[in-house]
């Protein structure tokens, strides 16, 4: 059950409208990393995780019923600083708000042509947001539904990168105004993304064991190989040299792919090196990995009739 509380989370202000930026700031309204998109990949990621992970579920709705709240922030802000670009504009009125801010034909006719950066203002919203992004393109399940693959440790590496995504996007947005009011605001926004991405990180953190994603092992025989696809000197790194992050195995850094891959039949008679994984070790993970969730997830789900609220559960076994 959602509540509207008319106060916005974060009092949002402009000095001056701007509708150059009112089209840039869209990009957060209906754009592909903005505020729908996240609160849309949260909401739907909620309801996998409602009974084998209760507490996430609960993790995953807060932050998607915050993030409408900041669609919410952003369409107030937008819808501020487009202030004159509705009926009073169209009709040129000498004595309203924004004519009155601007001095001389020309700067209404600048006024005007920046407005047209986003066409939508004027001929198709009246001088409000769209779901659309800054150019004007329309908001699309296609940006969140490869996020949501009804495993949780695969959702949340999603949302982390989501939330990464949305923070850079606004430091992005900082560099196009000088409005002071308006850069509190999306500093706000920025700051909520990192805490954010603290909390999908911690929740992560908190399935064990998460790696590799999902339920399936990796085979030891490739899951420690880096090879050297490029010509000129090698590049050694943590990424191709020295014991890798989750696994812990030893890096075999292949210098010559094409050697290596006609020496060993096409890696088919490839053996595991510099890991302590077996292909028995794996098959037997597998399978006692994949019998271990799957009975997680069923005994969360008591067989029989089936209803959501709990309250209600709980009021008919009164």
């Amino acid at each position: 059950m959602f509540y509207h509380v008319k106060e916005l989370q974060f009092n949002a202000r402009v000095s001056k409208p701007d509708p150059r930026f009112a089209a840039l700031l869209l990009e957060q309204f209906g754009g592909a990393n903005g505020e729908l998109a996240a609160a849309m990949r949260y909401f739907t990621q909620a309801f996998g995780a409602r009974h084998p992970h209760p507490d996430k579920y609960d993790l995953l709705m807060d932050i998607a019923t915050e993030e409408f709240s900041h669609l919410e922030i952003v369409g107030a802000t937008i819808q501020m600083l487009l202030t004159g670009i509705n009926g009073e504009l169209k009709n040129a009125a000498d004595n309203s708000e924004i004519m009155q801010l601007l001095d001389g034909k020309a700067n209404k006719d600048n006024f005007i042509h920046q407005a047209m950066m986003s066409p939508q203002f004027l001929t198709s919203s009246g001088g409000g947001p769209a779901i659309t992004n800054s150019q004007g393109v329309p908001w699309t399940a296609a940006y969140i539904n490869g996020d949501c693959n009804g495993d949780l440790t695969v959702d949340l590496r999603s949302d982390i990168a989501a939330e990464s995504r949305a923070k850079v996007t606004y430091e992005y947005l900082l560099q196009f105004t000088d409005d002071p009011a308006v850069r509190e605001t999306l500093m706000f926004l920025m700051t909520r993304e990192v805490a954010h991405f603290q909390m999908f990180e911690a929740a992560l953190d908190s399935i064990q064991p998460n790696f590799p994603p999902a339920v399936l092992q990796s085979d030891p025989r490739y899951s420690n190989l880096y090879f050297n696809m490029s010509n000129g000197s090698a590049v050694r790194g943590p990424w191709n040299e020295g014991e890798s992050s989750q696994l812990g195995e030893t890096w075999q850094y292949i210098n010559d792919p094409v050697k290596h891959i006609l020496e060993t039949n096409g890696l088919l008679n490839c053996e595991p090196k510099g890991t302590a994984r077996t292909i028995d070790d794996v098959m037997d993970r597998d399978v006692a990995f994949s019998q271990e969730k799957s009975t997680e997830i069923k005994s969360a789900v008591p067989p029989g009739e089936q209803q959501w609220s709990q309250s209600a559960v709980d009021a008919n076994t009164k």
